[in-house]
């Protein structure tokens, strides 16, 4: 593991918490000496998952905002309703998947699939739906079932990562923002159909015009889309600045090199699944993106899955993305609290 000790020293890890009744019921914890995050949460005792909502409320309003993540393990959650109900315990309404960028399917209610990419490729470092002006506040991770090898769920503090992109770096993105370019559809990329969760197109247009998104229908019935976004946030309740963009992850140079040259063997740049640009259009310098790598590198965190673990990330804060893996792996997905309130 690796992160910056300053912010994680600071942080008290309590020995045990007491519920409304004076009994012990909950131990905290870290996974290293090294980072606090994610705090570690377990249970002393076993009892049904709704005994512990009060004390689980307690020790999110307590960490959440200082850590950004926090790692429940050995509760009782054997399936995706025990999960669902665990989650609408914190967050009653949870967000559908909307303008999503990746292949998800829903399973129960609000509960989603992970991205749905092939195992052998590694997810960068992302916050969710960066790529766009509203996003969920808080997302949340259950494991029903850990791959035997790989597939873990690295995070990383987003502030972290803010302070250490060299000045130079992030004022050129601060100053310009970030273009995001989608291509949808061809077999390339998710339908625009799955994406805006409708075969209307007058729903679609809709949705881009109260969105800020350029959109526009190509020759062969396709569409493309354009926003420009931000490259940083500022956090509503903490008021801290946190590197908020999917610029590194949307950028063609993500691919690996053999799939990016037979991409753009079959397709122009302008018909990339996905491209980003500065704000004005110009090209973002490989460089730069290069050096954004490199620093979401050095601050992740990384840990295995074990099976009935739930991970709570306020998505602002905490980045997370996903290591290549082999055998079966189930992860799934819930998300509340858009940005807009």
């Amino acid at each position: 593991m690796h992160g910056d000790r300053n912010h994680s020293a600071s942080m008290p890890v309590e020995e045990g918490v007491r519920d409304v009744f004076g009994v012990e019921s909950c131990q905290v914890s870290q996974l290293s000496p090294e980072t606090g995050l994610p705090v570690v949460i377990s249970p002393v005792d076993q009892r049904a998952v709704a005994d512990y909502r009060k004390v689980i409320g307690h020790l999110i309003d307590t960490h959440l905002l200082t850590v950004g993540g926090l790692l429940f393990r050995g509760f009782p959650i054997e399936s995706v309703e025990d999960f669902e109900i665990f989650v609408r315990m914190i967050s009653p309404d949870l967000a559908s998947y909307e303008f999503g960028s990746t292949p998800r399917s829903q399973v129960h209610n609000q509960v989603y699939t992970s991205t749905e990419y092939p195992p052998h490729q590694y997810i960068p470092l992302h916050n969710e739906q960066a790529y766009t002006a509203e996003w969920p506040m808080r997302i949340w991770f259950y494991c029903a079932q850990a791959s035997p090898e790989g597939g873990d769920t690295p995070i990383a503090d987003s502030r972290k990562v803010y302070r250490h992109i060299p000045v130079r770096v992030r004022e050129r993105f601060i100053e310009n923002g970030v273009m995001y370019v989608r291509n949808y559809g061809n077999g390339l990329d998710v339908p625009w159909t799955k994406v805006f969760n409708t075969a209307d197109r007058g729903v679609v247009e809709q949705y881009c015009r109260s969105a800020g998104i350029e959109y526009e229908w190509k020759s062969d019935g396709e569409l493309r889309t354009r926003q420009v976004c931000q490259a940083v946030a500022v956090h509503p309740l903490t008021r801290e600045t946190v590197w908020f963009n999917q610029a590194h992850l949307f950028h063609v140079s993500n691919l690996e090199p053999a799939v990016r040259e037979a991409l753009l063997s079959v397709v122009d740049e302008d018909d990339l699944p996905r491209q980003a640009y500065y704000g004005d259009g110009t090209p973002i310098e490989l460089s730069m993106l290069d050096e954004i790598r490199d620093v979401y590198r050095c601050h992740a965190v990384q840990f295995p899955w074990k099976r009935g673990d739930v991970m709570m990330l306020d998505n602002m804060l905490v980045a997370h993305g996903r290591t290549p893996f082999k055998g079966p792996r189930k992860i799934l997905v819930a998300m509340a609290e858009s940005s807009k309130g």
